[in-house]
C-alpha cells in the first residue's frame, strides 16, 4: 500500500474494512438461483419487481380465461350441447376436479425435473392450444355445434368431441400453470436480503390483486360478450389475450432468476423415514449430523427443532464407521435439514385440515349464492340485466379492497405495533379470514330467510321473489372477498414459505388442493344433510328448487361448523413452529428466530 505524507495537524485518513462477503452479497444473489445463462444472478438487473410484473401479467390473462369459461360452462353444456342439468353438473364437477388435481402433478414436475419457467411455458402453450381449439369449434363450419342455426336442437358429435378436448387442454394447462407460475414469481425475491424479503410479502398481495382483476373482467366483460354477442367472439378475445401475455412473459426472460430442478423431493423424505426406523432403538445422542453448508447447494440449512423427535434418529451417526461410511449407506443417514423438511410437511397436515371448513363456506359463493341471484331482480340502470354469473364479481371487488387495505394501511401500522416485518404472522392472517367466513354464513342465512319470507307471502314459484333486488346478496359476496383477501392470500404465502425450498411449486399445489377438496366435501355434506333432514315424504333442506329448500338452515349449520373449527384452528396455530433457517455457518446450533417465525 502506498503511503502519502500528511501535513502537521491533518487527520489521518480512515480506512474502512468491508467484509468481502457483505459487498459480494449485495451485488450478487446467493440463494441457489441462476440467471438465464446459468450464471450467478446480478441483484441489480434480475429478480424483484422488475421480473415479477411480467409474471403477474400472464396470471391476469390466465384467470381471465379460466373464470370466463368456468362460471358459464354449465350454461354452455345445457344451451348448446343440450345436456340435462344433472349430466351437465356432473361434467362441470369432473372438469373442476381434474383442474384441481392437476396442479399436484404439475407442481411435482416443476420442482423435480422441468423447472418452473419451462413448466409455465409448456403449460401456457397447452392452455393456448385449448383456447384456439375452442375458437375453431365455434367458427369452422364442420366443427360448429350445428349448421345454419346458432341454437341447435341436437349438436354434432364432432363438436362435442372437439369442445371437450379443448376444455380439458385448458384444465391440463391450468395444472402446470398455477403452481409453477406463482412459485416462480416468489422465487424472484431473495429470502436472505432484508428489502427483498419484505417485497416478497407484498408480492402475494399484488399477485392476488392481478388475479382478482382477471377474475373481475372474466365474470363481467367476457360473460357479457358470451350472452349478448356469441361464445366464439369471447373465445377469440381469450386466445388473443393469452397469446399476448405469453409473449410478454417470454420477453421478461433476461430479468428472471431461475432455480435448478432438485430431483424428486419425496426421495429424501422417504430416506428419513427408513433411516429413523432402522435406528429406532438407538439412544438420542448429544449431536446430530448436518452436511457442511458449502455442500448444501439446493436449499438452505434448517435449524433443529424438538418436535417429532422420533425422526431425529435418522440423523444419528452410528458408532460403527465414519460419517463418510454412513453416507455410503445412503438410506442409513439423513441430515438434520432433511429431517426438519419432513417435519415441516407433517406439521402442515393439521393446518390443511383446519382450513377445509373455510373452503366449504367459500364454495357456496360459486353455487348456491349465484343460484339465489337467478331468482332476484337483476335489472339495473333502466333495464340492463346483470348475467347470473356476473354476480360473482362482487367477491372479486371485496378481495381487491381487502388486499389493498391490508397492503397499504394495515401492514405498515401492524409492523410498527408488533415489530414483525409481516405485520402479523401468516397463520394469524389466515385465522382472520376464517372469522370472516363465519360472518358470511350468518349474513347469507339472514338474507335467504328474508327471500323465503317474500316467497311465502307472494305465492308459489321461483319468480315470486323477483321484487327483491339482487344487491341484497352484495354483503355476503363482499364479505367472502374480504375473507379471501386474508385467508387465501395467507394460504398461498404459507404453503410457499413453509414447505422445503425444493418443494415450492408443490406447496402452491397444496394450497390449491384445499379449495378443491373443500368443493368435494361441500357436495358430500349436501348429500349427507339432505339425507338426515328428509321427512317421511322425502323432503329435506334441499328441494327441487330454491323456494322448496331451506338454504337458510344449511347456512346456519355452516356458520356453526366454521365457528367450532375456528376455535380448533386457533389452538393449532398457537402451537405451530414456523420454519427456521440457519443464518450463517454450518453448525446445527447456529439458528435464529424472527419473532417466532422463520424466513
Amino acid at each position: 500500500m502506498r503511503t502519502e505524507e500528511r501535513k502537521k495537524g491533518e487527520e489521518a485518513p480512515v480506512t474502512v474494512r468491508v467484509k468481502p462477503e457483505e459487498t459480494d452479497g449485495d451485488k450478487w444473489v446467493h440463494d441457489s438461483s441462476t440467471d438465464h445463462k446459468g450464471r450467478l444472478p446480478l441483484r441489480a438487473s434480475t429478480g424483484s419487481w422488475r421480473a415479477s410484473l411480467f409474471i403477474i401479467a400472464i396470471e391476469f390473462s390466465e384467470r381471465l380465461s379460466y373464470f370466463g369459461l368456468a362460471t358459464s360452462l354449465i350454461i354452455y353444456l345445457t344451451r348448446f350441447i343440450h345436456q340435462d342439468l344433472k349430466t351437465a353438473a356432473k361434467n362441470v364437477n369432473y372438469w373442476t376436479g381434474v383442474t384441481t388435481l392437476m396442479p399436484l402433478f404439475g407442481g411435482f414436475l416443476a420442482d423435480a425435473y422441468l423447472g418452473r419457467y419451462s413448466t409455465v411455458l409448456a403449460s401456457a402453450a397447452i392452455y393456448l392450444t385449448g383456447l384456439i381449439l375452442l375458437t375453431m369449434s365455434w367458427f369452422i363450419p364442420s366443427l360448429k355445434p350445428c349448421e345454419g342455426e346458432e341454437l341447435c336442437h341436437k349438436p354434432r358429435n364432432i363438436h362435442e368431441v372437439v369442445f371437450f378436448i379443448a376444455i380439458y387442454l385448458v384444465s391440463i394447462g391450468t395444472g402446470g400453470h398455477k403452481p409453477a407460475l406463482e412459485s416462480f414469481g416468489a422465487d424472484q425475491f431473495d429470502d436472505d436480503h432484508a428489502q427483498e424479503r419484505k417485497s416478497k410479502m407484498s408480492y402475494f398481495n399484488w399477485w392476488n390483486f392481478g388475479l382478482c382483476s382477471g377474475l373481475l373482467l372474466g365474470v363481467t366483460v367476457i360473460i357479457y360478450i358470451q350472452d349478448h354477442v356469441n361464445w366464439g367472439a369471447a373465445d377469440v378475445i381469450l386466445a388473443v389475450v393469452m397469446a399476448l401475455s405469453l409473449i410478454i412473459f417470454i420477453a421478461g426472460r433476461p430479468f428472471y432468476r431461475y432455480r435448478v430442478p432438485a430431483g424428486s423431493p419425496l426421495t429424501p423424505m422417504l430416506r428419513v423415514l427408513v433411516a429413523a426406523f432402522a435406528k429406532r432403538n438407538l439412544p438420542y445422542p448429544s449431536a446430530l449430523y448436518e452436511a457442511p453448508k458449502s455442500e448444501k447447494t439446493k436449499g438452505r440449512l434448517l435449524c433443529h427443532t424438538g418436535k417429532l423427535k422420533f425422526l431425529d434418529k435418522a440423523a444419528i451417526v452410528e458408532d460403527s464407521g465414519s460419517v463418510v461410511e454412513n453416507q455410503e449407506g445412503h438410506w442409513r443417514l439423513a441430515t438434520v435439514t432433511e429431517v426438519e423438511e419432513l417435519k415441516l410437511i407433517l406439521n402442515m397436515f393439521p393446518i390443511w385440515i383446519a382450513t377445509l371448513p373455510f373452503g366449504i363456506c367459500v364454495a357456496q359463493a360459486a353455487t348456491f349464492f349465484i343460484k339465489q341471484g337467478t331468482t332476484l331482480d337483476r335489472s339495473v340502470l333502466g333495464g340492463f340485466v346483470i348475467p347470473p354469473a356476473s354476480i360473482y364479481a362482487m367477491a372479486a371487488v371485496g378481495m381487491i379492497i381487502s388486499v389493498t387495505l391490508y397492503e397499504k394501511i394495515l401492514v405498515p401500522v401492524l409492523r410498527h405495533a408488533t415489530g414483525n416485518e409481516r405485520g402479523i404472522k401468516i397463520l394469524q392472517r389466515i385465522g382472520i379470514g376464517m372469522a370472516f367466513s363465519v360472518l358470511t354464513m350468518v349474513v347469507a342465512a339472514l338474507v335467504e330467510r328474508k327471500r323465503l319470507g317474500l316467497v311465502r307471502s307472494g305465492g308459489p314459484g321461483e319468480g315470486s321473489s323477483t321484487s327483491m333486488s339482487v344487491f341484497w346478496l352484495a354483503p355476503q359476496f363482499i364479505i367472502v372477498g374480504f375473507g379471501d383477501g386474508f385467508t387465501l392470500v395467507g394460504l398461498q404465502e404459507y404453503f410457499y414459505d413453509q414447505v422445503p425450498d425444493s418443494m415450492r411449486s408443490l406447496g402452491i399445489a397444496f394450497y390449491l388442493s384445499v379449495i378443491g377438496a373443500a368443493n368435494f366435501l361441500s357436495s358430500l355434506l349436501i348429500t349427507v344433510v339432505d339425507h338426515l333432514t328428509a321427512d317421511r315424504d322425502g323432503h329435506g333442506w334441499f328441494g327441487e328448487d330454491l323456494n322448496s329448500s331451506r338454504l337458510d338452515n344449511f347456512y346456519w349449520l355452516l356458520a356453526v361448523m366454521a365457528l367450532v373449527n375456528l376455535c380448533f384452528y386457533v389452538v393449532m396455530a398457537r402451537r405451530y413452529s414456523y420454519k427456521n433457517v440457519q443464518r450463517s455457518g454450518s453448525g446445527v446450533a447456529d439458528c435464529y428466530d424472527r419473532d417466532g417465525e422463520g424466513v
